[in-house]
């Protein structure tokens, strides 16, 4: 049970700083939020995402070009030009490290207005802390594990971010329905995102790049509007006026 509990947590933490500050914040900037909270979510994003973090500048970057040329040849994830996932995950990551280590020249429009805090990013990116945290995870399971079938889980905390990835842009660009022409193939897989936090209302999302709540028919639950909704009413976070509709 506590192993369960543990990959419960890990994935909806994870999960969440990927789709709230990676995605919403980092890339699309659909709130404000000050100095302190920048830094504070950016160190919760680096121990979230462990063995597996993503560099919110280098995030932001392949977020836009996905947004830019969305389906295809020049998406750098679109799961219509890789014959299976995992495929697609090695292309988008060989892009990945190319822009993260400034080996490939980026158009200037998908640069900036992202958070940088250079020294996380460098040490989420080395091989010790990616190493540690996974010595970190198998340590617990050593501890905690109850059966054998329960350390099949462990490649998935070392890899959460990247695989929340490919299930966001395999199933929300192949798999569901359509609300919204946008000239590619962005689908809708769920109607309640219990899965990855709103995400995989793809289709409204490549239509309303801005809009906070990912749902848009009133029948459509995006779990993470309603934590966005009360980081606000806080004052943890500020909505943009025109990004608040839910």
């Amino acid at each position: 049970m506590i192993i369960l509990i543990f990959f419960v947590v890990h994935w909806y933490l994870s999960l969440f700083v990927q789709t709230f500050y990676l995605h919403r914040y980092g890339a699309h900037k659909m709130f404000t939020m000050n100095r302190f909270w920048e830094k504070a979510f950016f160190l919760l994003t680096y121990m979230a995402q462990g063995s597996s973090f993503l560099s919110p500048r280098a995030y932001a970057v392949l977020h836009r070009m996905h947004h830019a040329f969305s389906d295809t040849e020049r998406d750098p994830h679109s799961p219509h030009f890789s014959s299976n996932a995992f495929t697609m995950m090695w292309k988008t990551k060989e892009i990945y490290n190319n822009v993260l280590h400034n080996r490939t020249e980026t158009e200037r429009r998908f640069e900036g207005n992202y958070p940088l805090w250079p020294a996380i990013e460098k040490l989420g990116d080395t091989y010790y802390s990616r190493i540690g945290w996974g010595v970190v995870y198998a340590l617990f399971y050593i501890q905690f594990a109850t059966s054998w079938w329960m350390y099949l889980l462990l490649p998935i905390h070392f890899l959460m971010g990247p695989i929340h990835g490919a299930i966001v842009n395999w199933s929300g660009h192949k798999y569901g329905y359509q609300n919204f022409d946008n000239n590619d193939k962005s689908r809708n897989s769920l109607f309640f995102d219990f899965l990855t936090g709103g995400e995989l209302f793809q289709n409204n999302h490549h239509k309303l790049p801005n809009r906070v709540n990912f749902g848009v028919k009133w029948w459509e639950v995006d779990p993470t509007w309603p934590v966005i909704w009360t980081l606000n009413k806080l004052n943890i976070i500020k909505l943009k006026e025109a990004k608040v509709k839910a």
